[in-house]
């Protein structure tokens, strides 16, 4: 017999019948009932020491009303560093930042780490580094640079959920971009095993065209990467995907014009998908000051107009979901160039921020929580293959993330919806303290997250412990 370790009642439960009052009992991390929320629940006796069962003691929680239980977030874009720049961010604050944020996944970029996520044995390397200190559940993406073509399959064998490529300088010279004949190549490498290839997608030689000298005007650097790297090099990738047949990704979608050309290919039945971010929907560049460079990320944040049009390409399912592209450094990169734009590192630390800053903006937009959840949960997990029920436990992980199901992996979060708070970028859980929402006033505030039916964050006390975070194989 089966016996419930964990049971949370909440007057609003989001289930696939929307949001209902409901008993939600756990045991041994998965989801096994949904009932009425009155529901007299029992534990195991505690008398029966032969009985054949666990006897873990039954914790009950009933969340206030002001509360909702929804399935943790999955995260599919977050860089976090460790090995070889743990000084910007590394497994332990990331994912502690991931808990207080209502992330209970994240799959980790193969950049900016030292070595890249190239090879296996880079792999490896991360894999160790994130075991002993990930506080939530955390897969990991492969990279594919000019060098390690030819091999990718080696690394899709090993567990990687897909590779990331640039089409433009990623920045850091140990992860160098592929041309458009490398792109091809590569894709046609990964299609051949039936992988996913994620782009940034932002073409060179428009960014060539557009160089500036920097300096402190935000309007400037946004003309430094016009909204034509992005069309022209999403174009070069729609037709690479029409001559090889890969599943390709662009990553954070910046320009709404892009939008068209995103539509035309699912029309056709392109297999290709597209991701925005927190950012990209909170903000707008009037908004920004000039030498604010806490906002510089690339693609950058645009115009209001633009930002209309992101939603709306969200609400019609251009947009597939929402990751966080978390792409934190330290203050001195960030801020310590005199505001000069062409010179600070670019990259959001939003993990712990992404669900209020989306939801805040959306709710603003008449855009229902349970719509959120969706491109933050459910859809991030399906697209990276993790929204199976079958609660098989073990290292890999189990597979049934982004719902409340029976089946489903106890990942969950109490949600305060109509909570307002200002953001304090000095008590974040992030490595270095800075962020572009600092001073932000959002709606949502995240009270408790269970990990496999674990609580490892609550708003009331400290409860982090030992991590307790799986490590996710595709």
């Amino acid at each position: 017999m089966t016996y419930p370790d964990l049971v949370i009642r909440s007057e609003r439960v989001l289930t696939s019948q929307g949001f209902i009052p409901a008993a939600v009992c756990v045991s041994k991390g998965v989801i096994t009932a949904i009932l009425p929320i009155d529901s007299v629940i029992e534990g195991p006796p505690e008398t029966d020491a032969a009985a054949p069962f666990d006897t873990i003691p039954l914790r009950q929680v009933r969340l206030a009303l002001d509360e909702v239980l929804i399935p943790g977030l999955v995260d599919t874009h977050v860089h976090v560093n460790e090995p070889g720049r743990t000084e910007w961010e590394g497994f332990a604050s990331a994912t502690l930042a991931a808990c207080a944020g209502g992330v209970t996944t994240i799959i980790d970029m193969p950049l900016n780490s030292v070595p890249p996520t190239v090879s296996v044995t880079a792999l490896e390397c991360k894999r160790r580094a994130a075991g002993a200190k990930a506080s939530v559940h955390v897969g990991f993406w492969g990279g594919a640079i000019p060098a390690n073509l030819g091999t990718l399959r080696e690394l899709h064998d090993a567990g990687v959920f897909g590779f990331k490529a640039f089409l433009s300088p990623s920045g850091v010279d140990e992860f160098p971009h592929l041309s458009l004949e490398q792109l091809e190549a590569a894709a046609t490498e990964i299609a051949a095993f039936d992988g996913q290839l994620l782009v940034h997608a932002e073409d060179p030689d428009v960014l060539d065209a557009a160089v500036n000298g920097g300096g402190d005007g935000y309007r400037d650097f946004m003309a430094s990467r016009p909204p034509e790297a992005e069309t022209t090099a999403i174009e070069h990738v729609i037709e690479i995907v029409q001559r090889t047949g890969v599943r390709a990704h662009i990553l954070h979608l910046s320009s709404a014009r892009s939008l068209p050309l995103l539509a035309a290919a699912k029309a056709a039945g392109l297999p290709i998908t597209a991701e925005t971010c927190p950012h990209y929907l909170y903000f707008a560049a009037e908004c920004i000051p000039d030498g604010a460079t806490s906002y510089k990320c690339c693609p950058p944040i645009r115009d209001e107009a633009n930002r209309a049009l992101l939603w709306a390409g969200l609400g019609d399912g251009t947009i597939d979901f929402v990751a966080s592209d978390h792409s934190p450094a330290t203050r001195e990169l960030k801020l310590g160039h005199g505001g000069d734009f062409g010179l600070a590192w670019g990259g959001i630390s939003g993990l712990q921020l992404s669900l209020a800053a989306v939801w805040s903006a959306g709710r603003a937009r008449d855009v229902a929580l349970e719509q959120v959840v969706e491109w933050m949960s459910a859809a991030p997990a399906r697209f990276v293959g993790l929204a199976g029920l079958d609660g098989a436990a073990g290292l890999e992980g189990r597979a049934g993330k982004g719902a409340i199901a029976v089946g489903a992996d106890a990942d969950l979060v109490a949600f305060a919806p109509d909570e307002p708070f200002l953001v304090d970028a000095a008590t974040l859980r992030h490595k270095n303290k800075v962020s572009a929402f600092d001073g932000a006033l959002l709606v949502g505030r995240v009270r408790t997250t269970w990990l496999a039916g674990l609580e490892v964050f609550s708003v009331h006390d400290d409860v982090a412990g030992p991590p307790t975070g799986a490590l996710l194989v595709r």
